[in-house]
């Protein structure tokens, strides 16, 4: 007989304990007074009339136990995650990569719309077959939890009692103090580039300060802290900070580990979605706030960015201090080449977001579109180097903010279109939410961000005068592609959830 799932509510950020409960979790017929269409209340386990999965009930009292999660109205509960109990009823085979045929533990599953569910969370598409390549590449990525869901989860209490004024929710004052910190967190970082520039004005302002700020600008012109390879600037305790835990609770982010990568290899790290600004790459690999050190050990991981933001006072000493490096070829060979474990690189790995500025045009909740069809400048670079590639999803990176949609303002797309060609930068028309209210402004949306790290693909260094083959580039790239395509057919039940229309999220490949 199948084992009864034991729910444990997340707790409303330290102001309850959590609440354990001993069954499932059923949802009532809700409150006019509240305007809460339904609460959540555990039932016993013991009755045979429940059967595991949601099913009504008529209590209402662990309203305040159960995080109040129903509403409607809260921001995006589509992005929040399942996290609803499924059955086990059976097993299935499953043919390892060895031939040799095994029974596993590989569960069959049911989720709320009675669609079967594989490995917790993965539908099954027999009808119609899936769109990836290797089915069978399923069969290397292990189960997760989605403990950001449900930490985020207990956050939309706050957002559905929200005091409201002209049809905005304005935030409670009793929010717990180190919310507050965590908005503050991501508020320094997210204005990072203004407060420093305008620092470096106000001090150019005063003539005494000159003599400081010529030799200084002078170095910013002229240093090749960003492309040399050897990460002099890089700060360790810099990125051990407390303010980056704050950073990455605010959504909150979590940081998954699939397979293990040695550090006696070199590692190409490919992001996908870009998303706005790319928060989850920023918290991931920019800072140890997910501890990609302890998952990691012994990787000396660069995220890299445009070269441009290297020419900009002040703050390029303050990326260059969490180890961020320029996106350039100059940049990305002399990492790989150089320090590590024997002065070869080994033990060494970039970050890329691969879709560039073009991809966070893409970027609307809901969706996951990756610019990659056409994208292979990056495998080039791994067979220069001997780098093995690495995919990287993140579930949540879209749904961070809203923009306009390019089939509804046409006029202002062609506008960032030719922006992005003429500037090689973009100008998304974006919005979040404020500092104090849950629906006007540019902060980042608190939404749950699942950073998954996929299997490293082993790439054959080229030789200085041996010629890259066409042929070879296209096999890594559609490997890799491959190994997204899994992921997301793996990780999707997990960490995505249908829209608010009731579509199931899809994976877009784009030219």
């Amino acid at each position: 007989m199948p084992s009864v799932p034991t729910l444990v509510p997340a707790s409303q950020d330290g102001d309850h304990p959590a609440l354990p409960t001993n069954g499932d979790l059923t949802p009532s017929q809700g409150n006019h007074e509240t305007g809460l269409n339904g609460t959540l209340t555990p039932t016993s386990v013991s009755d045979p009339a429940q059967p595991n999965g949601l099913k009504l009930g008529q209590n209402t009292d662990a309203a305040e136990s159960t995080g109040d999660i129903a509403e409607k109205e809260a921001d995006d509960l589509s992005s929040l995650g399942c996290y609803e109990p499924v059955r086990q009823v059976n097993t299935i085979e499953e043919q390892p990569l060895n031939g040799d045929a095994r029974k596993t533990s590989v569960s069959k599953e049911f989720g709320s719309n009675g669609s079967p569910l594989l490995n917790g969370g993965l539908r099954d598409r027999s009808k119609p077959k899936p769109n990836f390549r290797n089915a069978q590449n399923l069969n290397w990525y292990p189960p997760l939890t989605n403990e950001a869901g449900r930490e985020a989860a207990a956050r939309e209490r706050d957002r559905i009692n929200a005091y409201r004024a002209g049809g905005i929710r304005f935030a409670p004052w009793n929010i717990p103090y180190r919310r507050r910190l965590q908005t503050m967190a991501v508020l320094a970082h997210c204005l990072s580039i203004a407060v420093t520039v305008s620092v470096f004005f106000f001090l150019c302002a005063n003539p005494l300060m000159w003599p400081i700020l010529i030799p200084y600008l002078l170095h910013m012109l002229l240093s090749k802290s960003a492309t040399d390879g050897r990460l002099r600037a890089r700060s360790e305790r810099f990125r051990r900070l407390r303010v980056w835990r704050y950073f990455a609770n605010y959504f909150p982010a979590a940081l998954h580990k699939t397979h293990e990568l040695p550090p006696t290899r070199k590692y190409i790290f490919g992001y996908h979605p870009h998303g706005i600004i790319s928060h989850g790459a920023f918290a991931a690999f920019a800072t140890e706030a997910l501890g990609f050190a302890e998952k990691f050990p012994g990787i000396t991981n660069s995220l890299l960015t445009l070269d441009s933001n290297f020419r900009i006072p002040l703050y390029r000493d303050y990326i260059l201090a969490l180890g961020i490096q320029s996106v350039s070829k100059e940049s990305i060979t002399s990492i790989l080449t150089t320090g590590g474990l024997n002065g070869d690189g080994m033990g060494r790995a970039v970050t890329i977001v691969i879709g560039g500025a073009r991809e966070s045009l893409e970027a609307h909740p809901g969706t996951m579109r990756l610019v990659l069809a056409q994208r292979k400048g990056f495998v080039k670079m791994a067979m220069r180097t001997g780098a093995d590639l690495v995919p990287v999803l993140a579930f949540g990176e879209n749904d961070l903010y809203d923009q306009l949609s390019s089939q509804h303002h046409p006029m202002l797309h062609r506008l960032q279109m030719w922006v992005l060609r003429t500037l090689k930068f973009t100008l998304p028309f974006l919005h979040g939410r404020g500092i104090f209210n849950y629906d006007v402004g540019l902060m980042p949306y608190r939404r749950p961000l699942n950073i998954v790290v996929g299997r490293p693909i082993p790439v054959r260094q080229v030789g200085a005068g041996e010629k890259i083959e066409q042929r070879e580039i296209e096999r890594l790239h559609a490997e890799y592609v491959g190994e997204l395509e899994a992921m997301w057919e793996r990780y999707r039940g997990t960490f995505c959830s249908p829209t608010k229309k009731g579509r199931e999220v899809e994976l877009e490949i784009l030219n």
